[in-house]
């Protein structure tokens, strides 16, 4: 147990619970104040930046160019600040396995699984990472479930439990001996996971978004019997109808948080009107394909995200791929937080079909899950291959016709003008998850990828 980073998460939620109660004008101070320190600290140490941002040191932060991961990668020993760590060094210490001591003795090291192209590698000394597990905390802080000296609630962990991504380091980051808490791999056996669940009955899930909804089905199948008291969701798309199930198993206790390996992004608050940013640790920009700011009610390209608290390996206006809506109101709760209002998916997540007449179509995910979605099934999945389109679906209902579902799912294709390959829709016992535990709505298996 790492007594110094628990006591540096409890000091981080502390201030953050007085930013909450604070003005819009004081969060755009704090974000400046903590911008020119980590703009200043870059150039000062790391060789990369030095270059990277030369002649723009006393420019706005959109005038900067966009970060992107495989520039990150490619100039990995160039970016980081700290002349002890190296790109090879690092991946030895990930090869080696051995998770119990941290990159020389210092450093806490994720990485990504390389699902959009290239893998990503990530280092954040105790100071870093305290500030993104309190990150993550505050949703249970807006939910009304944060912790305290009497806190006895069980928690299950149903996510990876490969040490080197974010919700296998966070858990095992919290951990204290004799703590209540299970941690659960999504690539066991669902019978498994269910009978584990049954018998802990916990009060607290955190899980991927697909498992919750994979969860719901169950529990109102009534092969699970469990009573939580909060369940978050992470690192995959929420749709609607997942939220609808879970509320029809348990209640309005979902919570949403948003966030990648490269920092916590931000987190609902119990009105459910859209998710907060994180604006005291993270800037955010939501773009178009050629990075220009994209007005708020409508869908970006791509997201650019500064991480304030990030000196280790600074990250300056670096890109995610997801096409991200920031929302018009502000939130009822009276945070001075800006709200996302909805996140669609990663651009990679984009199916792109012949047209009607010509050229090419492309179909953003957010399309499927209103066709999809509301399909008596526990979990579905579209994959995109070379020459078809291949539905799953876990748990349908006997009396659905794939032929009807597929046949559904090709007309809609057709009003929007595409050309659909052929449709085989599969029941199938579980949906496939990736070698970290997810289970993405939308897969492009294609060999050509369309050019983003």
């Amino acid at each position: 147990m790492d007594v110094g980073l628990l006591l540096k998460i409890g000091t981080n939620l502390l201030r953050f619970r007085g930013l909450d109660k604070s003005t819009r004008d004081h969060i755009i101070s704090v974000q400046s104040s903590s911008l020119a320190r980590l703009r200043k600290h870059a150039i000062r140490k790391s060789s990369f930046y030095r270059k990277f941002h030369r002649g723009l040191e006393g420019r706005p932060l959109s005038d900067l160019p966009i970060l992107t991961k495989p520039v990150v990668m490619d100039n990995f020993d160039d970016v980081v600040t700290d002349n002890r760590i190296k790109l090879k060094s690092v991946e030895n210490y990930l090869a080696a396995g051995d998770f119990s001591r941290k990159f020389v003795d210092r450093y806490h090291v994720l990485s990504t699984s390389g699902s959009t192209g290239r893998r990503g590698i990530f280092l954040s000394d105790n100071s870093e990472w305290a500030a993104y597990m309190a990150n993550l905390s505050r949703v249970f802080v807006w939910a009304g479930k944060g912790p305290s000296p009497t806190n006895k609630r069980k928690a299950a962990y149903i996510t990876s439990t490969l040490p080197f991504t974010v919700s296998a380091h966070a858990a095992a980051s919290v951990s204290r001996p004799g703590s209540k808490g299970l941690a659960i791999d999504t690539t066991e056996p669902f019978d498994q996971i269910i009978a584990k669940l049954n018998d802990w009955k916990p009060d607290v899930i955190t899980t991927y978004a697909s498992m919750a909804g994979s969860l719901a089905h169950e529990q109102l199948s009534g092969r699970l019997k469990i009573a939580p008291e909060i369940i978050v969701t992470a690192a995959e798309v929420l749709t609607q109808e997942i939220r609808n199930k879970v509320s029809r198993a348990w209640g309005d206790i979902l919570f949403n948080v948003y966030g990648a390996t490269e920092g916590a992004i931000g987190a609902e608050c119990d009105r459910h009107t859209g998710l907060h940013v994180f604006e005291d640790c993270v800037i955010p920009e939501v773009v178009d394909a050629a990075g220009k700011p994209v007005p708020r009610g409508e869908y970006g390209e791509r997201l650019l995200v500064t991480v304030l608290y990030r000196h280790t390996q600074p990250l300056i206006r670096y890109e995610i791929s997801d096409m991200v809506k920031m929302s018009k109101e502000s939130c009822p709760c009276g945070r001075p937080f800006a709200l996302i209002a909805d996140v669609q998916g990663r651009r990679e997540d984009v199916l792109y079909f012949p047209r009607t007449g010509g050229g090419e179509i492309a179909i953003n995910p957010i399309f499927f899950e209103p066709i999809l979605g509301p399909i008596r099934a526990s979990a579905w999945q579209l994959n995109q291959e070379q020459d078809r389109l291949v539905l799953l679906f876990s748990g349908l209902a006997e009396d659905v016709s794939v032929e009807e579902v597929g046949d559904t799912l090709r007309i809609k294709l057709q009003s929007e003008g595409a050309i659909p390959p052929p449709i085989v829709v599969q029941r199938v016992d579980a949906i496939p998850r990736s070698a970290t535990g997810k289970a993405p709505l939308i897969k492009s298996n294609r060999v050509e990828a369309h050019p983003s």
